[in-house]
């Protein structure tokens, strides 16, 4: 297996890097990275109901969606992301117990009792402390997890939307669950030491090696993400349809209103106007991108008043 150090932060980076190495080698990898702050979502997820809108507009925080199933993580610097990219046997690739064992036995080195529990957690003393998720390819198998070794759970509960009750969909919903860091348990300095000390646990066999990408790796990684990652199409337009309703104050009247969004697009908006005129200038709001930038810039356009805080009664 080779072990390769991801030092790009970029979340879009680091993710299609799982995916170059994944569809374009018959080798096997451990990659190892840490995400700048950002969400997580899952493939087949709205972007909109698993992030709190606001506070990851406002701070910056990018939502990139990856190519496997399951709910919504949040990554910042104190968290380190685990990715086995395998080759595997057709018909029996789905084995969360199997990919999660090597690491409940790394966390058991340092002293850390955890286990696989749910689905596809891993928990000490009944709190989350990894989130795991797997994608197949032909006869090669991803799974990659996450390890909540000193991140800001302030921010990680902040980041992830806690009022779903605004969006009707059939998309996949997250689980939360509630959740724990674990840097005090092991006792060690930082997280680059927690690191170094999996990669040489993992480092067992002369099959095992430390490599590094090459230029040309890292070209065609830029590709992907360029391509993929780094699109609102993908982050925000790809996945299942969903209706959004609320109420908000528009022109200083509450307005109720509701509308499907398909690929991202706003379609079939729907408002308690009985002002035929506003009524017929809020309906052009169809064909708008169901993102914050969007709806201001389209009222704005219109003409109508809208403070920036009632936006995102939108999302």
């Amino acid at each position: 297996m080779l072990c390769i150090n991801l030092k790009s932060t970029e979340p879009s980076f680091n993710l299609a890097a799982e995916e170059y190495f994944l569809k374009n080698s018959n080798e096997e990898y451990l990659l190892l990275y840490i995400n700048k702050p950002s969400v997580i979502i899952g493939k087949h997820q709205v972007a909109h109901r698993e992030s709190d809108t606001k506070y990851v507009t406002t701070n910056n925080i990018p939502v990139i969606r990856r190519i496997t199933g399951g709910g919504s993580v949040y990554h910042d610097y104190g968290n380190l992301n685990f990715s086995f990219i395998l080759n595997s046997t057709a018909g029996n690739q789905v084995n969360f117990r199997k990919y999660t064992r090597p690491v409940t036995e790394f966390l058991s080195s340092l002293g850390l009792d955890a286990k696989f529990e749910d689905k596809n957690d891993l928990r000490t003393g009944g709190y989350k402390i990894s989130g795991n998720a797997e994608h197949i390819y032909r006869e090669r198998v991803l799974h990659h997890g996450t390890l909540l070794y000193s991140s800001d759970l302030d921010a990680l509960h902040a980041s992830l939307r806690k009022d779903i009750s605004h969006y009707t969909t059939k998309a996949v919903r997250s689980n939360p669950s509630p959740v724990t860091c674990f840097r005090n348990i092991i006792g060690l300095d930082d997280i680059n030491e927690f690191r170094d000390l999996m990669f040489r646990y993992f480092l067992g066999s002369d099959a095992d090696r430390m490599t590094e990408l090459t230029q040309e790796d890292i070209v065609k990684i830029e590709m992907i993400e360029d391509k993929k990652y780094n699109t609102w199409e993908w982050n925000y337009g790809y996945g299942p349809d969903y209706i959004f309703e609320n109420r908000t104050d528009i022109s200083g009247r509450q307005v109720f209103f509701r509308f499907r969004v398909s690929d991202g697009i706003i379609t079939d908006p729907e408002f308690d106007e009985s002002d035929r005129y506003r009524l017929t200038i809020l309906k052009k709001i169809r064909g708008c991108r169901h993102m914050p930038q969007a709806l201001k810039d389209f009222f704005r356009e219109e003409r109508i008043i809208i403070q920036d805080s009632d936006i995102f009664k939108f999302f």
